[in-house]
């Protein structure tokens, strides 16, 4: 079992930055890829960005390419997302999700991952 907790989320204007953390506990980090997911208010829950095992390879949506950037500590057993040029259609909820898998891998489809974090909520005002 893997525990995870998202913080850094707050209220912003757009143009603005955020770094968003998700703390792991549980397991060996090392042995997890890891992704951060969002969900608007009336929508799905949807991929923003994923990164493999070691940090090697990382994986945006189109939307958040250039913007946004995934990455991980694995002996602070955490992850990050630094979301730069923030802008309305950001808002959400932002979700920390987990997996096991091989080196090198990483994952975009919500269904993969077997674990979550609450979420935090991102609010971007224009």
């Amino acid at each position: 079992q893997v525990q995870l907790v998202e913080s850094g989320g707050g209220l912003v204007q757009a143009g603005e930055s955020l770094r968003l953390s998700c703390a792991a506990s549980g397991r060996t980090f090392s042995n997890y890829a890891m992704g951060w997911f969002r969900q608007a208010p009336g929508k799905e829950r949807e991929f923003v960005a994923a990164i493999s095992l070691r940090g090697g390879r990382t994986y945006y949506t189109d939307s958040v390419k250039g913007r946004f950037t995934i990455s991980r500590d694995n002996a602070k057993n955490s992850v990050y997302l630094q979301m730069n040029s923030l802008k309305p259609e950001d808002t959400a909820v932002y979700y920390c999700a987990g997996r096991t898998g091989y080196s090198g891998s990483y994952y975009t489809d919500l269904k993969e991952y077997e674990y979550w974090g609450q979420g935090t909520q991102v609010t971007v005002s224009s």
